[in-house]
């Protein structure tokens, strides 16, 4: 998750032009913006009777590796073999002449996507049986083997949480905003509490959570996963860490279930969550307190970053300077899993 890009317009002209040569239709495509925290622009694009969704790098200069529609595209891609729900994705175009950067075109799914976890306007029954479908979903993402979708060369294999806690910790280091004592905490702590890899390796989504989830228009089971940006070769726990942030942050918290009756409006608890999991994963560890401290770490250092771009000026998102000061609280989440579970506690 990232703030969202400045606004960019499409070339409408040249879409259609582009267009015609792949679908029948003349004339403009109708385009909507799709706004969220995407960092990849992303509209939905009307074009005949064709209705697709089109996302593309930002304009201007980029990270190297950064923004990957092209690896969005390939998973995805890969993925539509499998009972993995996604998008069919139609067309990869590489060349930056047509709309500036690449992009990508996919079938536009019907459904329902929420960005508050309690999911308002759905029974209670229907709660609980989304979020259980919700952790079936991943479970099958997870149990997907990359070789034999060719995806062998889709991330490094092996000491994942080594190589990530390394990662954000150097981010963090280069962060030109105040030293958070909770996030200093953890750069010493995660280490010092690793589990032994055990060499487990998945497709990892990275930002496998309801927001990012399309749900069937009257039914409780997801149609689509969706924003593929962050996806890579991982430990599955890593993905099964970040999904149960929820039941560990609060309502003002990216929009957690803390504080608020998610138990009367039918949520499972996270237990019945990550058994549910479990019961159709492949065999690996169990979720131990270190996942969740790892997944409420990384997601810090991303508001830290969050928040070092809107003191810069150059964060695009208009909630970019409201959201940087969740960078504080996750920390301060995953310090309490830590004292409160230790380092093998049990679920809630």
């Amino acid at each position: 998750m990232t703030a969202a890009p400045a606004m960019t317009e499409l070339d409408a002209g040249a879409l259609g032009a582009w267009l015609s040569a792949r679908l029948p239709g003349t004339g403009l495509p109708r385009l909507t913006r799709i706004g969220g925290g995407q960092s990849n622009p992303t509209w939905f694009v009307d074009w005949g009777s064709a209705r697709l969704v089109l996302r593309k790098k930002p304009d201007g200069p980029i990270l190297p590796g950064a923004h990957a529609v092209e690896r969005e595209f390939r998973v995805m891609r890969a993925l539509a073999e499998t009972d993995v729900p996604v998008p069919r994705a139609l067309w990869l175009e590489e060349d930056t002449s047509i709309l500036g950067t690449p992009f990508y075109v996919m079938e536009r799914l019907e459904g329902r996507v929420f960005s508050d976890t309690a999911l308002p306007g759905v029974t209670p029954e229907d709660r609980r049986a989304m979020y259980l479908d919700m952790a079936r979903v991943l479970a099958r993402l997870h149990a997907v083997r990359p070789q034999e979708l060719g995806l062998s060369d889709f991330g490094k294999p092996g000491n994942y949480f080594a190589r990530q806690i390394a990662r954000w910790t150097k981010q963090y280091a280069g962060s030109t905003g105040p030293r958070i004592a909770a996030l200093d905490e953890l750069v010493d702590w995660l280490p010092a509490n690793m589990p032994e890899d055990d060499g487990a390796v998945a497709i990892a989504h990275g930002d496998f959570r309801v927001g990012n989830l399309m749900w069937h228009k009257t039914e409780p089971r997801v149609i689509g996963v969706l924003d593929w940006e962050l996806s890579t070769l991982g430990h599955p726990l890593a993905d099964l860490g970040f999904c149960v942030i929820p039941w560990h942050s609060s309502g003002d918290e990216y929009a957690g279930l803390l504080g608020r009756d998610w138990q009367g409006a039918g949520i499972p608890a996270r237990d019945d969550f990550v058994a549910e999991y479990h019961a159709h994963a492949i065999p690996t560890g169990p979720l131990l307190p270190f996942h969740i401290a790892f997944a409420l770490f990384r997601f810090a250092v991303i508001f830290v970053g969050i928040a070092d771009r809107a003191r810069a000026g150059s964060a695009a998102s208009a909630e970019a300077a409201a959201l940087g000061p969740l960078a504080e609280r996750f920390a301060a989440r995953a310090c309490e899993v830590i004292s409160t579970q230790g380092t093998s506690g049990g679920q809630r």
